[in-house]
């Protein structure tokens, strides 16, 4: 019996220490504000957000000044800008939990590099890097807007991509985690010349999927250039479009066409294609914005597999 009841307690000790974990855990999920934290719970990097107004640079804070205001720690260079923010702390507060605000603009979060900020309607806004900052800086006060707008459904997704106003009116052909070219490098088609399988820390948003990259020097030639990289068609099978259609496609069948990246389903749609290539580009040019006025904003239901007309395939076949 002493030997049952030896065994017994460590179980038991086992067993509170992982409900207690759990029980952390779910507070932690369940607070209703979604911060950019380092791991002692200290927000924008441990710099002081008052001196972003009053010096106007980031000034490193110190521990000795610290206050916690909606779940976030901030530290500050003196105990004067401590009190002005304990006094207004809607006033200094960092917008969007500390988070990029150009991505929270488009649907997502991001790091941030305090360098970047700025005072925008007396709200302190901080980016993660320039390109972020000239993103920004294109329509300040209509990205100020949208970042209001979609921070509460980005916070809900935990800063997971959502699918914004904007990009529901483009076609793609994506998985459910809305990523395209079934994780394939669009770059890599151009620059390696064949199909090279990307990774999803280096990743971009382009007109509503997600692309994922073999390398940082390729997601930043996508950023720079999306539209020279972008696979045609949504990334639909592009013998299927000429025929007005909807079908997957294989990273495999694929190929440049007058610097366009159009990709096919199977071989056989790849020969379909090639027989008059330049057609058939024509053709699927035609029906793409059907296709999307059609399909954009909606679950997309891939058609039956696309067979060409009597007539169309009697002339490839002459």
């Amino acid at each position: 019996m002493k030997k049952i009841l030896l065994k017994a307690k460590p179980l038991l000790g086992i067993v509170m220490l992982l409900f207690a974990l759990s029980e952390s855990q779910a507070q932690e999920y369940e607070s209703k504000y979604f911060n950019n934290l380092n791991n002692d719970g200290v927000i924008i990097d441990g710099y002081d957000p008052v001196a972003f107004f009053t010096d106007n640079k980031p000034v490193k804070g110190n521990s000795q000044f610290q206050y916690k205001y909606e779940d976030a720690i901030y530290y500050f260079a003196s105990q004067e800008h401590l009190d002005l923010f304990k006094a207004n702390p809607e006033k200094y507060k960092v917008q969007f939990g500390g988070w990029c605000a150009y991505a929270v603009s488009l649907g997502r979060v991001a790091p941030i590099d305090v360098n970047t900020f700025s005072i925008v309607n007396d709200r302190l806004v901080i980016q993660h890097n320039q390109r972020a900052v000239d993103g920004w800086n294109k329509d300040v006060q209509g990205n100020l807007t949208k970042a209001d707008k979609y921070w509460p459904e980005v916070t809900a997704h935990g800063g997971k991509q959502i699918t914004t106003d904007e990009e529901k009116k483009f076609l793609n052909n994506i998985d459910p985690s809305g990523v395209t070219l079934q994780g394939y490098d669009a770059v890599a088609y151009f620059t390696n010349m064949k199909p090279v399988k990307g990774d999803p820390k280096y990743f971009a948003r382009y007109n509503g999927a997600t692309f994922w990259f073999a390398s940082e020097a390729h997601a930043s030639m996508f950023k720079d250039h999306p539209e020279m990289f972008a696979p045609q068609y949504g990334s639909f099978c592009g013998y299927a479009m000429s025929l007005g259609k909807l079908r997957p496609i294989d990273p495999d069948f694929w190929q440049i066409v007058d610097g366009r990246l159009i990709l096919q389903h199977t071989q056989e749609a790849y020969d379909l294609f090639n027989k008059d290539t330049q057609g058939n580009v024509a053709k699927a040019d035609t029906h793409w914005p059907e296709q999307v006025k059609k399909h954009a904003g909606k679950k997309v239901k891939f058609d039956k597999p696309a067979k060409p007309s009597t007539e169309t395939a009697t002339a490839q076949t002459n």
